[in-house]
């Protein structure tokens, strides 16, 4: 028998903070997408705690050393800071990014990301959500700080964020301006700054449709259970 082409699932590759991190968790929205893509794609959680938009510049070509961009390997990259950037400098100077940075470091992002083959249009910035500054100043407090962030503040990043995508030519989900757009938008946060449940599931649900235009081409990976050659699986399995 002819030797056959390894099986190459697509990625899916998410990039970003604690938001992104702990997607995978019970009904995140990273947990969401990968259900919806199996057998199409790999959903690969590169989420990183507490980090900004600086540090994330100078990881991401050590991250993309590991995926083969080539044959369409990486199908989508969203890429999600700004909660942390948009840490208060008096307070929270390790973690704060200038607003200017914040926005060439995204731009900065998109050049690596094209660098390695991934184009514009597999890109997705995703913008800081929205703080609710009461919850999370009692977050702060319960770590010994003062409260470390402001939503006015994360606006400003959420527009610069918007902002970039449109100068790089690549997708955006403002979700700081989409929870605020209608009703009370703490119900989407856990603590303030980080996602609920519901807020899960509103990324999810708007990221989806950012991506099903992208992506619902793909094939279904290997054949449906009822197609393989139960005398011979070898005939189905091994070969295209």
């Amino acid at each position: 028998m002819s030797k056959c082409r390894a099986i190459v699932w697509p990625k899916v590759i998410l990039f970003g903070d604690s938001i992104t991190q702990f997607s995978f968790q019970p009904n995140g929205w990273g947990a969401e997408i990968a259900n919806k893509l199996a057998r199409k794609c790999d959903v690969v959680n590169r989420g990183l705690s507490g980090y900004n938009s600086r540090w994330a510049k100078i990881l991401l070509p050590r991250l993309l050393e590991t995926h083969d961009s080539s044959e369409g390997h990486i199908a989508a990259v969203t890429v999600f800071f700004g909660a942390n950037d948009s840490a208060l400098k008096e307070v929270n100077p390790q973690q704060h990014v200038p607003l200017q940075e914040y926005s060439e470091n995204m731009k900065e992002l998109t050049k690596i990301l094209a660098s390695a083959g991934v184009e514009p249009d597999k890109v997705i910035f995703i913008t800081p959500p929205p703080i609710h500054e009461p919850a999370w100043e009692k977050e702060c407090i319960l770590k010994g700080s003062a409260l470390n962030r402001l939503n006015a503040v994360a606006g400003q990043y959420a527009q610069a964020c918007v902002e970039a995508a449109g100068q790089c030519g690549v997708n955006v989900l403002d979700l700081w301006t989409l929870m605020q757009k209608d009703g009370d938008y703490t119900e989407y946060l856990s603590d303030g700054l980080h996602l609920s449940q519901k807020g899960n599931q509103f990324v999810s649900e708007h990221l989806w449709r950012l991506l099903q235009r992208r992506l619902e081409e793909l094939p279904f990976i290997l054949p449906y259970w009822a197609d393989v050659n139960a005398a011979s699986p070898e005939t189905t399995l091994l070969c295209d």
